[in-house]
């Protein structure tokens, strides 16, 4: 038997408005709420799919930008540039980490400045 991962932790200064931030360039929806504040964002069906939750969990000091860990996200109805005009009007920003402008991603922050990254549609093979 093996573990999977089954939740990431987001610490944030408002969970709520990240919430719905990542709800509307995941299509996820608030699966719970917790008495510390922290909203848990996740697929329709809910926790325990193929998918992790995400918890967003309130921290006064959500420690620096540019953590070792970032989403990697993939445009699944439309091109990759109809995706970056959808996140950049939800809210994203274009972010430098350094990259050359040779890279087939877009490098992104939320609203909080966490950095993420917009790939191409990847086709499922049959």
């Amino acid at each position: 038997m093996a573990c999977r991962i089954s939740e990431l932790v987001l610490e944030c200064r408002e969970p709520e408005a990240l919430a719905r931030f990542w709800c509307e360039v995941l299509d996820f929806v608030v699966v719970g709420r917790e008495s510390d504040g922290s909203v848990e964002v996740g697929p329709r069906e809910g926790f325990g799919g193929a998918q992790p939750t995400l918890i967003l969990s309130p921290s006064a000091d959500p420690g620096p930008v540019g953590a070792r860990l970032h989403f990697d996200v993939n445009p699944t109805d439309r091109d990759q540039d109809a995706e970056l005009e959808r996140l950049l009007a939800l809210g994203a920003r274009p972010a430098d980490i350094g990259q050359t402008g040779e890279e087939p991603w877009h490098v992104l922050a939320d609203p909080e400045g966490n950095v993420f990254c917009l790939l191409k549609a990847r086709i499922k093979e049959l």
